[in-house]
């Protein structure tokens, strides 16, 4: 076999090879994969997990009190004869709580008028003697010391009137005393008389509580307080509710014994329920940080397992559920401790992601 033959030989495999391709790709034949120019665009809405600067909490253990409540005490001796309201009831203002029998009170008053009848008879009397001793003493018929006494008992008429007046206001402010009105529209939290028993003054009768306003005690580590003042932020939960302080009172003094500092933080108007006396947790303002945040409508549970559905726009482009460890949630987003990191992406509407779990929306 000549060198020109052997050549033929060896080139001919190679030219069926090449052949073959080219009747491959004319008749339609799979082509080599495409390159990839940039990330997949997914097949729902998505959001980019980014940092945010938030503001640090403590959590607290408070108290809800009424801004305006007290006791409401006898102000007068005197029998319980009547009752108007009992606990839990609701009162308006100037409304007729305890009645108290008034026998020496309107007694008392009557005399004080009495003595104002007398009086003015007597200061009448002084002052038409006085004038009459006036006019005499000035053509010389009395002598000056006359004159002076007039006037020594026209003075002292007029003061005994006066304190006369005086007599009849406080005996009609103890009758006053007989009828205990509510100062302030409320709701009654205790009751401490009953019809028949006998007060005085200073005795405790009915508890008053205006559930309209109300505010949150807590007792607050002294560590914390410099932040706390500085923030001068604080927010309340009451169940899944987040309330957002309408003011934030800190006492000037520690209490010795705890080493904390009173705080009072005022709710806002119509904080629904919210009542006197509850427990509530306080989260205190001590500064800020970066961290993730996702909405709560973007989360989803799954029996005892939390978490959001991620997209991968790199690759395939797959849909997979990851579980996370959440924090605090306030404004409708809520944060992610764990299971996430920053520029990552996942869907808005955990629904429509559902449907793609799992699929690959660029095929390799």
């Amino acid at each position: 076999m000549t060198a020109a033959a052997r050549r033929s030989r060896r080139l001919a495999p190679r030219l069926l090879g090449a052949l073959t391709v080219v009747l491959l790709t004319a008749c339609g034949g799979a082509s080599p994969p495409a390159a990839r120019g940039g990330d997949t665009e997914a097949p729902y809405a998505t959001l980019v997990v980014a940092l945010e600067t938030v503001p640090v909490e403590r959590s607290l253990d408070g108290r809800v009190e009424a801004v305006e409540q007290g006791t409401i005490a006898a102000q007068t001796a005197g029998q319980v004869t009547a009752l108007g309201f009992d606990v839990n009831d609701s009162v308006a203002a100037g409304a007729l709580l305890v009645r108290l029998r008034g026998t020496e009170q309107r007694a008392g008053l009557a005399q004080a008028r009495a003595s104002i009848v007398e009086a003015a008879a007597r200061e009448t009397e002084a002052q038409a003697r006085y004038a009459r001793v006036a006019d005499m003493q000035a053509r010389k018929v009395v002598p000056r010391a006359m004159l002076d006494e007039a006037t020594a008992n026209r003075d002292a008429a007029v003061a005994r009137l006066a304190a006369a007046r005086a007599s009849e206001s406080a005996a009609a402010q103890g009758v006053a005393y007989t009828e205990v009105r509510a100062p302030y529209a409320g709701i009654v939290t205790r009751r401490h008389v009953q019809v028949g028993e006998s007060v005085a003054p200073g005795s405790p009768l009915l508890g008053l509580s205006s559930p309209g306003k109300l505010r949150v005690v807590v007792e607050v580590p002294q560590q914390w307080v410099a932040a706390v003042r500085e923030g001068g932020k604080a927010s309340i939960w009451i169940g899944e509710r987040r309330l957002e302080a309408a003011r934030l009172t800190l006492f000037p003094e520690a209490s010795g014994a705890s080493a904390t500092v009173r705080a009072r933080i005022d709710l806002p108007d119509g904080a629904a329920g919210a009542y006197p006396g509850m427990l509530v947790k306080v989260g205190m303002a001590v500064g800020t940080d970066q961290r993730l945040r996702v909405p709560v409508a973007s989360v989803v549970a799954r029996s005892e397992v939390t978490g959001v559905y991620v997209f991968d726009p790199r690759g395939e482009g797959r849909t997979s559920f990851r579980q996370l460890r959440l924090g605090h949630r306030a404004d409708r987003h809520v944060e992610v401790l764990a299971g996430l990191a920053a520029g990552e992406r996942i869907a808005a509407d955990p629904l429509a992601a559902l449907r793609h779990l799992g699929a690959r929306v660029r095929e390799e």
